[in-house]
Order: C-alpha cells, then structure tokens, then sequence
C-alpha cells in the first residue's frame, strides 16, 4: 500500500464494506459539497493498485479523484481528504511525502514553523480605539492619527479592513502600524511611513512569517499570494513581505489546502516571484490591467476590490509554458 491509500482507510468511516474486485464502499462525504444530498447507500468507493495508485469513485454524484505514484496530490484528493475530516498538517504530510519518498519519511510529522509572540510597539492602540478617544477630547483628532487616516483613504482601505494600529511616539507618529498575527497572537509588525523619508518601513518580521494567514476563511477554493500587507489586505489574500518565497512559507500556504496564485508586482522581483511558483507547482496570475497598474493594491484603486479579485482568478494559470509566455507580456 501507499501513504495515500493508507491515510484515506484510516480516516473513512467504521461503516463500511469490501468488494470481490478490491473497492471498499463507504458513504460517500463528496455529495453534500455537490449539491445532491446525503449518501446513505454507500456509493463512495476507493481501490488501490500498485502500479495505478489510488482511486476514488462516488456512484452517487460522479465525483471522481485520483493519485498515481511519483505524481503530486491533486486538488480533487485534497478536497476529498477535507471532507473526510483529515486535519491539515496530516494532508500537508502526505502532499509533501509523495514528492520524495526518500526525502520525506512517512512516518515523520512535517512540523510547521512556529513563532515567538512579541509586543507591538509602545502606545500602540487600535484605531477604532484612538477614533473614539478623540472624538470624546476638546482638541479632536492629532493631526498625525488624521494623516493616518486620511493614507488609508488614500489605497481604498478603511480603519476595520485590518487591525490597524497608531502610536503617538514621535517615532511613530507618521507611521501606520501593521501587527503580524499568527493563531491570532501578535508575533510582529511593520510600521508603513506615510509621508515621504526613509526607511518606508520599520519591521520587527520572524522568518518563514505568512501575513494575513489567519484570515484566510476555511473552505476557500483559492488562495492569492502577494508581495505586501496592503495588497494582500485589499484582496484578503497571504503577503510574503518580501518577493522570496521561503521554504517555511510555502508550507505555510501549502497547510491550507488550496489552489494558490501567485500575483507579482510588474518589477525584477516579481519575476523572481514567477520562477519560484512556477517550481512550487502554483499557479500564477498576471490579469490584463493598464500597464501604469504595478501592484495588487493599485488595481483596487483603479477597478475596485471586486472586479480586481474576479480579474485574478479568471487570469490564473497553471501551465508552465502558459505562465512564461504571459510574463513576457507582463513584465514588458
């Protein structure tokens, strides 16, 4: 038997049954997600082959999926793991065993990084909490927590979009102040200059980190991966803070089970970003917007969060030669 094969028995339910021809028959779990009710029949079926690999069958609503050895996991086998109440970090194994079973023990859990928690910088407060504060005092708002708001005006972002936070320290006055959540503990932040002067960016950031990780919503068919907090806000995607994609990171992203898609910015590292998820097996996005537009975030200025989102997903690829050629067109 394989990893696969023996991961999907360990997880089906005790009702189940063997046939004369090898498949073991169960209730299917597919159909509800299908739109076809509840099986109760046991129409869902798996067989294994040693040469073929694994196979899932459901009779009921036609939902098929497969893997074959030395071919990754497919994202219908994901899907059928998830509904199959697999936990994530075991589906996240068996993704990267298959790859190399010489480089993966099966028996090894694959460890996640952790991080440690850190403090946000002092007198670091939510903005909804400084709104309120000063909207109760004689001199109303400081002029610095109201440029603040007036720069996420600027990008088409509100106060609640994120946690975003202020510091009246002189160091911080004329910053934005982005924490890094991770399990929803604060494990760093970068604070964004928002009049012009160096550096742009204070950060206190942990290797192999994910921003916005924690708000990708459980069930999601895609997930888009981009270079800063702000686009990855504007599109609710993952940022990398960096246009290197870590080892840690990718895990990170790969955990969620999803299809990724990458979305560089229109720069040298963007087609850096290309080369890496072309490797990783993720898919890349590089839709047809004015060639002033250089980021995620600059297209929600332009077209709006919706038709930005939408422009993404249709303009995925997959295919590597499909993804060199759009490049061509996209970094000009």
């Amino acid at each position: 038997m394989n990893i696969v094969y023996e991961t999907l028995l360990a997880h089906l339910p005790h009702k189940r049954k063997t046939t004369p021809s090898g498949w073991t028959s169960f209730n299917a779990p597919c159909c509800v997600h299908n739109g076809t009710g509840a099986d109760t029949r046991q129409r869902g079926g798996i067989i294994n082959n040693p040469q073929d690999g694994t196979s899932y069958h459901c009779f009921n609503c036609g939902f098929k999926a497969s893997w074959k050895p030395g071919r990754k996991i497919t994202y219908k086998m994901k899907r059928l793991m998830q509904w199959l109440n697999i936990p994530d970090d075991t589906i996240t194994k068996v993704s990267f065993a298959v790859l190399d079973s010489e480089k993966y023990d099966i028996e090894e859990t694959l460890q996640l990084p952790k991080f440690e928690i850190k403090q946000l910088p002092e007198g670091a407060k939510p903005l909804q909490e400084w709104a309120d504060y000063c909207a109760l005092e004689p001199g109303g708002v400081d002029e610095g927590l109201y440029n603040v708001f007036e720069y996420l005006k600027s990008r088409q972002l509100y106060f609640d979009d994120y946690d975003f936070h202020w510091s009246p320290l002189p160091q911080y006055k004329d910053r934005l102040i982005v924490p890094f959540y991770h399990n929803k503990l604060v494990v760093g932040h970068t604070a964004r200059k928002i009049k012009a002067g160096l550096p742009k960016y204070v950060s206190d950031q942990q290797p192999g980190y994910v921003f916005n990780l924690d708000n990708q919503k459980y069930g999601r068919i895609y997930t888009v991966v981009v270079e800063g907090p702000f686009d990855a806000i504007a599109v609710e995607g993952v940022a990398l803070l960096g246009s290197e994609i870590k080892e840690q990171q990718s895990m990170l992203i790969n955990s969620l089970n999803t299809k990724v898609i990458v979305v560089p910015d229109r720069d040298d590292a963007g087609k850096n970003m290309v080369k890496q998820a072309i490797d990783l097996k993720w898919g890349v996005s590089m839709p047809d917007w004015g060639q002033d537009i250089k980021d995620v975030n600059e297209a929600v200025q332009q077209y709006g969060k919706i038709y930005t989102l939408h422009s993404i997903v249709a303009s995925a690829e997959f295919n590597e030669l499909k993804i060199k050629l759009g490049a061509k067109k996209w970094f000009g």
